[in-house]
């Protein structure tokens, strides 16, 4: 089926990643930046040229799109989610993407920054792409294959259905969000218009990776009021707000409960961001745990930290705030199994072992999973994510085009 296809997810994913869509943490706007909107106006241009009628960009700068279905029964709707946004970690202006073809080996010096390095050594998956291609970015930025990797395999599958009509599928839609790395992707989704039943977003790692399980996530805002006075008249009257939260951040275990110091299932306590003056001083906390009990085990020891801490300042007072992320969506998935189940089915079709994983972090498909469209999590080939040793093979994101075409098929046939 794919022998003389010419894959475009490659070609499509170099283009975009030259394209800044970075979202802001900070912002008050949706999306985050504007700027997220000039990869969504591509988008939406080229699914037109395909024949995706009804392909449109809204004002939040969500792409909807629609391939129709090619068969007379009826089929499960079927969405396949990216998002265009990528992370606010590392600079993603001014990507210039690199192909490095038929890798052996070798270390990859990156040549705008000669000390960024990608090794075998550091990146063991690259032992299974000898031969293969490998795009990285220039040294100075990110490359942005999280998740633009996912959203040009999902154009070069539309390219595929829509070449390929005696491929066959039901309704499949297509989905592309903005500010999904600052945990906003799916605020202002229109699940009605979208009309899934089930759905898949494109955002992991290796060849063969099926994620069905996600953090559970909260955010905490702990604001920390002093007492101000004149620095030259301050004694035994000021009570330094910053030094009271220096405090608070230097009893954080740090052999536990951290992400430097967890892996597998392990939850953590994660600071992430510490702004104010002597009088008031703000940190935001994010806290993640695979039990959503443990959220609250968590927040609860963060609380008695910050008490016994102000004990020795008895005038001083302090605001505790949690803010509800995200939830593992294993809890929804386990009610819809065909849905793993088909995916772990196309994914071997496509020639590839399945890697059931787990993710220490969240996706778009998190949240839509509790709000009625579950979302496990598909391989889009991502590696080194966020960092300016990001790096992706031409052939994984070529199976994972592969992957979805197959996940169609399935579909249409158990149905």
């Amino acid at each position: 089926m794919f022998s003389k296809y010419q894959f475009t997810a490659s070609e499509r994913f170099m283009r975009y990643v030259q394209i800044d869509t970075q979202s802001d943490p900070q912002s008050n706007t949706y999306p985050s930046t504007e700027k997220q909107k000039d990869l969504g106006k591509i988008l939406a241009a080229e699914l037109l040229q395909m024949g995706l009628t009804d392909t449109h960009m809204d004002e939040w700068g969500y792409v909807y799109a629609t391939i129709p279905s090619n068969v007379k029964k009826d089929v499960p709707v079927i969405c396949f989610c990216a998002h265009m946004d990528t992370a606010p970690d590392c600079s993603g202006k001014n990507v210039k993407p690199i192909l490095h073809k038929n890798f052996q080996g070798q270390d990859i010096v990156l040549p705008d920054d000669a000390n960024q390095v990608i090794s075998i050594s550091e990146f063991p998956y690259l032992k299974t792409q000898i031969g293969n291609d490998i795009i990285t970015a220039s040294g100075t930025t990110l490359l942005g294959s999280d998740d633009k990797a996912g959203v040009a395999e999902i154009m070069d599958m539309a390219n595929f259905l829509m070449t390929h009509p005696q491929v066959a599928h039901g309704t499949i839609k297509i989905l592309f969000t903005p500010d999904e790395e600052v945990g906003r992707g799916v605020d202002k989704v229109d699940l009605k218009k979208l009309g899934a039943d089930f759905g898949y977003t494109l955002d992991s790692g290796d060849a063969g990776a099926l994620e069905d399980e996600t953090f559970s996530a909260d955010g905490v805002r702990v604001t920390i009021h002093g007492v101000i006075s004149h620095p030259g008249y301050a004694k035994d009257k000021m009570i330094n707000a910053m030094k009271i939260a220096g405090e608070v951040l230097a009893a954080l275990p740090k052999d536990r409960l951290s992400p430097e110091s967890t892996d597998g299932k392990k939850g953590f306590i994660h600071p992430v961001r510490v702004e104010g003056i002597a009088e008031k001083c703000t940190i935001d906390f994010i806290i993640r745990d695979f039990e959503t009990a443990g959220l609250v085990k968590k927040e609860d020891y963060l609380r008695t930290q910050i008490e016994e801490r102000l004990r020795t300042y008895p005038k001083a007072s302090f605001e505790f705030k949690v803010t509800e992320q995200y939830r593992n969506m294993k809890e929804m998935l386990d009610l819809h199994p065909q849905v793993v189940a088909y995916a772990k089915e196309a994914i071997e079709r496509a020639g590839l072992s399945v890697k059931m994983e787990s993710i220490r972090g969240g996706t778009d498909g998190s949240r839509l999973s509790f709000m009625g469209l579950p979302c496990p999590n598909l391989f889009a080939g991502e590696q080194g994510i966020h960092s300016k040793l990001e790096h992706i093979s031409v052939q994984d994101m070529n199976k994972a085009v592969e992957t979805m075409v197959h996940l169609a098929q399935v579909w249409f046939e158990k149905s």
